[in-house]
This record gives C-alpha cells, sequence and structure tokens, in this order.
C-alpha cells in the first residue's frame, strides 16, 4: 500500500517524491509505504491553510463547522474496525483498545462539533457610560498539530477537533512510526465535504517538523511527544512567538494505601503500566504501595504478570502487544538493563518475550522492579514500556513527598476508602490529571494536560478550545453618535 501527502484537498506528490517504509512490528515486514514530505510541499501545506483560512474558512458559521465535525464522527465511528486493524498494524497495540479509540475520537468531533457556534464573547463594563466594551473570541489561524506514534488517532483527535471547532485551518504531521491511519484519516475529510486547504497532512521524519515550526508563517504548534524534542520546538517557537502547547512525558505516581480495596488497587496497577504496553504517558510506572500491603501486593502484581496474553495484537484475546518500533525496543531493553546495573530487584520480566505465537515480534515481557529507590533513573526516566517500579512508602506524608519527586507532573492515582486522605493527596500531589480509585480513565469532558516537564496547555474539555482562540476587544465610544438614527442633519 503507497500513500501519498493530503494538500489543499487532493493526494500529491512531485517527480522526486521520497517514500520510507512503515514496518509491522508484530511480523517485522514492511506494509506500506509512506511519503516523506519536501520542504517545498511542506511550503505549500502552509499556503493552502492560510488561503483556505483568509478566503473560506474564517468566514464559514459555527453552525458549518459543527455539521462537518459531526460529518468526521459519523464517517470514523462507522470505520472503527478497519482503522483499528490498521493502527494495530501500524503500532502494535491491541486491537481491543485501537477500536475504542476510534469510538472515543469520534466522540470527541462531536463533542466541539457542539461547541462551534457557541463560542461565546463577553461584554465588559467600563467606568465611562458612554462607551461600550466586548471582547470576542478569533481563532488564530493556521495551527499545525503533531503527533506522536502510541494512538496517532487518539492524540490528533485531541488536536484537530478544537481546531477546527475554533475556525483554524490546521496542517497535521504524524508520527513517522505510524502516520498511515492519520492519512486514512484524509479519506474522510474529503468525504466529509470539508473545503479545500482547511485540513492538511504532511508526513515525514524531523526535517518535516523542523520546516513546520521555523516556517514563521503559522499561529500555533501543538505537540505531543518527548520533553526533549518538546523543549526544541517550544525554544523555536519561542524565538518566533508563536503560541505552543506541549504535551509531552509522564513518570506518574500510582498509590496504593493499606486501607484500600486492594483486588481493585492491583488491577488500576495493571491496567495503569501493562495497558498499551507501557506505551502512554499517563502510564503508572511508579507504582508506591504502604509497607503494611507492601508484600501482599508486591507478591500478587508477580502472579499476575505471568497470565498476560502476548500475541498479535489483532487477535481480541491479545491483552498485551508489541513495542511499536526497534529503537522503542531497544530503548526499553536498555533501561532494564540499567535497573538491573542500580541495585533494583528484578521480580517479573525482564526480557524479550519470545514464543510460537510471538514470531518476530518487538515484544517485551511484563517486568517489574521492586524495593526501587525513588532516586533511581529507573523511578527518574519516562521508559515508555512495560516496565513497572514498585515503591514502598511508610505514611501520606512519605507518599505525597516521593509522588511529587519527579520532574513530570503528567499524572496520578491514589487508592483508598478514606475520603478525607483522598482529597488532601489529590490536592497535594502535583499532576494535571489525579485519579482515584480508578487509573487511565478519560473523557471528552475533562481537561488533559501536565505540570513541569510535562507540558503545558490543555486538551479535550472546554479548555481545549482557548488554546486555538484568542481575545478580541472592541471598544465603541457612542457619545458623539446621533442620538436619534432617523434624524436629518441640515
Amino acid at each position: 500500500m503507497k500513500y501519498e501527502l493530503f494538500i489543499n484537498g487532493e493526494w500529491v506528490k512531485d517527480s522526486n517524491q521520497e517514500y520510507f517504509p512503515a514496518i509491522n512490528p508484530y511480523t517485522q515486514e514492511v506494509w506500506a509505504e509512506i511519503p516523506q514530505a519536501s520542504d517545498a510541499q511542506v511550503a505549500k501545506a502552509i499556503d493552502c491553510a492560510r488561503a483556505a483560512f483568509d478566503g473560506v474558512w474564517s468566514k464559514t458559521s459555527g453552525v458549518e463547522r459543527a455539521r462537518l465535525l459531526n460529518k468526521l464522527a459519523d464517517l470514523l465511528e462507522a470505520d472503527a474496525a478497519r482503522m483499528g486493524v490498521l493502527e494495530s498494524t501500524d503500532n502494535g497495540k491491541v486491537i481491543r483498545e485501537t477500536s475504542s479509540q476510534m469510538l472515543f475520537a469520534a466522540r470527541q468531533y462531536r463533542f466541539f462539533a457542539g461547541s462551534a457556534d457557541k463560542l461565546w464573547g463577553k461584554v465588559i463594563p467600563l467606568d465611562q457610560p458612554d462607551i461600550l466594551d466586548y471582547a470576542t473570541r478569533e481563532p488564530l489561524g493556521v495551527s499545525v498539530l503533531i503527533t506522536a506514534w502510541n494512538s496517532p488517532m487518539g492524540l490528533l483527535s485531541n488536536k484537530l477537533a478544537p481546531a477546527i471547532a475554533a475556525g483554524n485551518c490546521v496542517v497535521i504531521k504524524p508520527s513517522e512510526h505510524a502516520s498511515a491511519t492519520t492519512l486514512e484519516f484524509a479519506k474522510f475529510v474529503e468525504k466529509a465535504g470539508f473545503p479545500k486547504g482547511v485540513i492538511n497532512i504532511v508526513t515525514g521524519d524531523m526535517r518535516v517538523g523542523k520546516a513546520l515550526t521555523s516556517s514563521g508563517r503559522v499561529d500555533r504548534v501543538s505537540f505531543t511527544g518527548s520533553p526533549n524534542v518538546g523543549r526544541e520546538i517550544a525554544a523555536q517557537c519561542g524565538r518566533l512567538l508563536i503560541p505552543v502547547t506541549l504535551e509531552l512525558g509522564g513518570k506518574s505516581p500510582n498509590i496504593i494505601f493499606e486501607d484500600a480495596d486492594l483486588d481493585k488497587a492491583v488491577v488500576g496497577a495493571f491496567a495503569g503500566i501493562f495497558a498499551a504496553t507501557g506505551q502512554t504517558c499517563i502510564a503508572g510506572s511508579r507504582l508506591l504501595v504502604q509497607k503494611p500491603v507492601y508484600e501482599k501486593i508486591v507478591k500478587t502484581l508477580i502472579e499476575k504478570s505471568a497470565n498476560i496474553v502476548l500475541g498479535d495484537p489483532i487477535n481480541q484475546k491479545t491483552e498485551m502487544g508489541t513495542l511499536a518500533n526497534e529503537p522503542q525496543f531497544n530503548r526499553v531493553m536498555r533501561c532494564i538493563e540499567n535497573g538491573v546495573k542500580e541495585g533494583a530487584r528484578l521480580v517479573a520480566g525482564g526480557h524479550r518475550a519470545t514464543g510460537p505465537t510471538l514470531g518476530k515480534g518487538l515484544f517485551v515481557q511484563p517486568t517489574i522492579f521492586r524495593d526501587v529507590d525513588n532516586s533511581m533513573e529507573l523511578a527518574q526516566e519516562e521508559i515508555f514500556g512495560p516496565v513497572l517500579s514498585v515503591i514502598p512508602f511508610d505514611t501520606e506524608e512519605d507518599a505525597i513527598s516521593i509522588g511529587n519527586d519527579t520532574k513530570y507532573g503528567l499524572a496520578a492515582g491514589i487508592w483508598t476508602s478514606d475520603l478525607n486522605r483522598a482529597m488532601r493527596v489529590s490536592k497535594a500531589i502535583r499532576a494535571g490529571s489525579v485519579w482515584v480509585n480508578t487509573y487511565r480513565a478519560v473523557a471528552v469532558q475533562a481537561p488533559f494536560g501536565g505540570f513541569k516537564d510535562s507540558g503545558f496547555g490543555r486538551e479535550r474539555s472546554e479548555w481545549a478550545l482557548d488554546e486555538f482562540l484568542a481575545p478580541k476587544n472592541i471598544m465603541i465610544d457612542y457619545s458623539n453618535m446621533a442620538r436619534d438614527p432617523f434624524a436629518i442633519k441640515t
């Protein structure tokens, strides 16, 4: 399967178009060819987005934007099963999760469709009685949306839905490690009937990202990825005075207190780290367990980890898929080796998983380290794989201190039957999302984003619209205007 770039409502390529392979991480076979956009093609995508904004989209009503977003949702929802298979083929995530993410993405388009014609302004009372002052919320113009490989369609909906609802035109760049479903999504854009140039997609490696963020001709950049790349983008955009939304990494504490429902907490711990093969920014990769229940929790974790079903991501019975690509697989294995060298006790997994149903797949065994010191690299650096660090603690104050002792601040989990404790700890933990007696629960109505090295700005919810809007203030002095509009001047 060979894809092309989607620019100005058309599938385009030039005579010297380069392509790179999309590799199935389960079979290690090339299953698609993805175009490498040139600087000229990136520039064209930006130009077309700008022309569409100035000529058509800025004049398009919120009602019409809502209709198109709802149509996108219809098309994605109707094709969720096929899109889930494509995404699992591209990044190795299990089909049960990729299919559900398609439906969640469709929900996002519907949610923001409901906001497209409700971008209220505000009348502002001033000291001067003869001046009318009001503020409107205006779209920024052209937004660049850069997504990661772990959840291409889910991450895109976080950005595209509010950007379009707010009235922006966009240029999208998916990760070079998982581009196929984003290009497939362009077919929905065509069928929905979006004006040409409103949504453009350019694919390729970091050269494409640099061309987009250094052009100086866009009005907003929204990026999901690693903190290191986020810093480079923020620095580049800062020099150009382009606002940025950054959704970066995490090293989230998942805290189990002795009074928790332990059976439920263990399920939450597993969902927090082994779902999505640990390849999620909100992974509960640091499991903090109060000492009276520490041994029991560790024993249960070890037993349950041995029963996780690894296999073909397309198989509905598979519970954990592959790492998404070879560089990420190698990185996770290095992190495990370094954890052993640091002195953490490896009690489960720690090796490449092999077997008759695993073939050449990039599988890592569900891996658990116990007695991890929070100062270890194992507990401080984001691994982005199925690697759990279990850390004991004594008191509530210890849990808060350890939980906050990280450069990240994206998410956290709290397991307790004490409502007062839940309220105290959730307030004290420095994270953008805190779950109490659940983990990895998502809702389009709830804002998502982090503190510290986890980035800034928010996605989902009504807060996401503000990332793509700017207030405009209008002041009218009517003190000298004719009091009678029908008066004839002589």
